[in-house]
């Protein structure tokens, strides 16, 4: 089974307030198992929003074979979990309805989310977000802090939501695989794991490479390319180019490359599945916004309404 990866920011000093600690007390808000447990709120809203629907299963009780055994792995709380299928609901899945249409999305979202409290630490001073698997199922990891992150846009995106565009880019590419051309753009550039390693996490820009993380091989680039680019603005974008290309004493060919990336990406997305990036870019930085703004509640499980339309 393929197994596509995104490793995130490295962990530096101080910078996070949390960590992953083996004597943790799991909440009483936890969910454990599924084995013989009654339906909650959240199991009917899911049904109603997400497996009727678009036939897309959210599980968000611990499961061991969902789980990998090779991480210590933290089941995710139950009230994060609902406020985290409201996010994704509304900013990436009716995002690519609006965009591509209800279809579209029935037929090509993942068909499974396994929601996971805590992400995934590696050796390398890095962290796991999110994995994709066989073009079907994606792991959502950090759920827990999602309270922590949900009220900047940057933060909402960083941990989480460019993490599932990215997955989703992957998916795409294992339904229709894009031009061998892309990974000519900056041939010798691909460092496989060392892209978080002196002197590959500086730089990049200059080199072609929208992240770091993209340098880590051709497909981990185009999806990069994908994620980074809807899930920000034109005026950030562009500032990043500008970085690329250097300076006029010591001009860089970064934006070339990237620019020739971004194109590539564009027509893979309108030739393949007609979906005008720019266009996704506008709906999920809208919807994005509406999330952080609060004007979405993120705690409401009541289908009553839905059931009565």
């Amino acid at each position: 089974m393929k197994k596509n990866i995104i490793y995130s920011l490295l962990l530096v000093g101080a910078a996070f307030s949390f960590a992953a600690c083996s004597d943790d007390d799991i909440e009483s808000t936890s969910i454990i198992t599924a084995d013989a447990v009654e339906q909650t709120p959240l199991d009917k809203w899911l049904e109603v929003n997400y497996l009727q629907p678009y036939n897309i299963e959210i599980k968000y009780r611990y499961e061991y074979n969902e789980s990998d055994e090779d991480y210590y792995t933290v089941p995710a709380q139950y009230d994060q979990a609902i406020e985290m299928a409201h996010i994704v609901k509304y900013s990436c899945v009716e995002a690519y309805d609006e965009v591509a249409g209800i279809n579209f999305t029935r037929h090509y979202f993942p068909k499974l989310f396994y929601l996971e409290g805590e992400w995934h630490y590696m050796n390398n001073g890095t962290f796991e977000l999110g994995t994709a698997e066989g073009g079907k199922k994606i792991n959502l990891m950090g759920v827990n802090y999602i309270d922590m992150y949900k009220h900047d846009l940057n933060d909402l995106n960083t941990y989480y939501l460019k993490t599932i565009h990215h997955e989703f880019t992957h998916i795409l590419n294992q339904t229709t695989d894009y031009s061998a051309t892309y990974q000519l753009i900056t041939p010798t550039g691909y460092v496989a794991d060392s892209w978080s390693d002196s002197p590959n996490d500086s730089a990049y820009l200059e080199r072609g490479f929208i992240t770091s993380y993209a340098q880590h091989s051709h497909s981990e680039d185009f999806a990069e390319m994908m994620s980074t680019y809807v899930t920000n603005t034109a005026e950030q974008w562009e500032a990043w180019m500008q970085e690329a290309a250097g300076t006029a004493e010591n001009p860089q060919p970064g934006r070339d490359y990237l620019e020739a990336k971004l194109q590539m990406v564009k027509d893979y997305m309108m030739t393949t599945f007609h979906i005008d990036l720019d266009e996704l870019r506008e709906s999920v930085l809208r919807r994005e916004q509406d999330i952080v703004d609060g004007k979405i509640d993120l705690s409401d499980v009541d289908v009553t309404i839905n059931e009565a339309d």
